[in-house]
């Protein structure tokens, strides 16, 4: 369980796992695409986040990285797949320690919703051999056809977020968050409109969760429970309202099943959608079962945030594009000052 010092958004609190924070305020992951060449982080991308931090932000939560070149699928996005990328990253941790903020990196398997202009030519793999409807944004493009994981090919796949969270721990990341959302890899085996498997992976709810229970539990062991956290997003908006068909069945699965493994710290997004339609209604249907660290957001009007910490639905809340917009978001929603909108011009440059 989560033990306070205050339950105010803006001020400072204590968590069991993570220790005091400046505030409840959380940076979510946001994939900016500004990496250096060869996938790495950049001397911009640490003033970025470490601006963030020292105006109060309580965690900070790095943009997608991917696990391996595979598993990646945006134009210069940071990979944490080498000893040289991993190096990279050591300035930005620094940098938001030094700030006052501890900071995850979000490792990232992209599976389907990629492309082979972002994995360096090789094929995207899936729980399934079907591509992705639509058109990649990324380039413009139809996604890439998957080639269908193989059951024995599981651990391999564990075994590059294992190193990768490797690599985090060892230039002073304090943990990781693994992303099992948002349609990515472990997200096209939870979801049974993707998912058309007749093995071990695939069919009844307890297989199309083997993916991410294992992934997960590889990852809590060579980590421990207070260095990983998990995002899940059973709704978002995905060019339209999209939710596991069978969604309460899946969280009455899932989540006792984390619980087991050791997992202690759960993030539930909804990616661009409104927070009551989607991810509010994820979260009362997880905190009565899901006792520990929780979560959730998508720039929340303040006192729709307070609601949520004060009813004990949420323990912190995620900030995305008003984040991007205001790098003084906690001082300014602590002083009651207006914000700065979020514009898509400011998608163009780290501020």
């Amino acid at each position: 369980m989560t033990t306070t010092e205050s339950r105010a958004l803006c001020e400072p609190w204590v968590d069991a796992r993570l220790g005091r924070l400046s505030s409840r305020v959380v940076m979510a992951p946001m994939t900016r695409s500004f990496a250096g060449a060869g996938n790495v982080a950049t001397a911009a991308m640490a003033e970025y986040y470490a601006r963030r931090a020292r105006h109060q932000v309580g965690l900070v939560l790095t943009e997608s990285t991917a696990v391996h070149p595979v598993g990646d699928g945006f134009p210069n996005a940071p990979r944490l797949h080498t000893r040289h990328q991993a190096e990279s990253w050591r300035r930005v941790v620094d940098a938001v320690h030094d700030a006052g903020s501890p900071v995850f990196s979000q490792l990232l398997h992209c599976g389907r919703i990629s492309h082979e202009d972002f994995t360096d030519g090789a094929q995207p793999v899936s729980a399934t051999g079907r591509a992705a409807e639509g058109i990649c944004r990324r380039n413009g493009k139809p996604y890439a056809l998957p080639r269908r994981l193989e059951a024995w090919e599981m651990p391999s796949i564990y075994e590059q977020f294992v190193d990768a969270a490797a690599r985090a721990s060892a230039v002073g990341f304090d943990g990781v968050e693994l992303h099992l959302g948002h349609g990515y890899l472990a997200d096209q085996f939870f979801d049974a409109r993707v998912n058309d498997r007749s093995d071990d992976y695939g069919g009844s709810i307890a297989n199309r969760c083997r993916f991410a229970l294992q992934l997960t539990e590889s990852v809590l062991s060579a980590c421990g429970a207070a260095h990983v956290m998990v995002r899940i997003s059973p709704s978002r908006w995905m060019d339209g309202l999209y939710e596991w068909p069978d969604v309460e069945a899946m969280l009455d699965y899932l989540l006792p099943a984390f619980d087991a493994l050791g997992l202690r710290m759960l993030d539930v997004s909804c990616a661009r959608a409104d927070y009551q339609q989607t991810s509010g209604r994820i979260v009362r249907m997880v905190r009565p079962k899901w006792p520990h660290l929780l979560i959730a957001g998508a720039s929340l009007d303040p006192e729709v945030a307070q609601g949520e910490i004060d009813a004990g639905l949420l323990d912190a809340v995620t900030y995305g594009q008003l984040l991007i917009a205001n790098a003084d978001l906690v001082e300014r929603l602590r002083d009651r000052r207006p914000l700065i909108p979020f514009t898509n011009s400011m998608l163009s440059h780290l501020n």
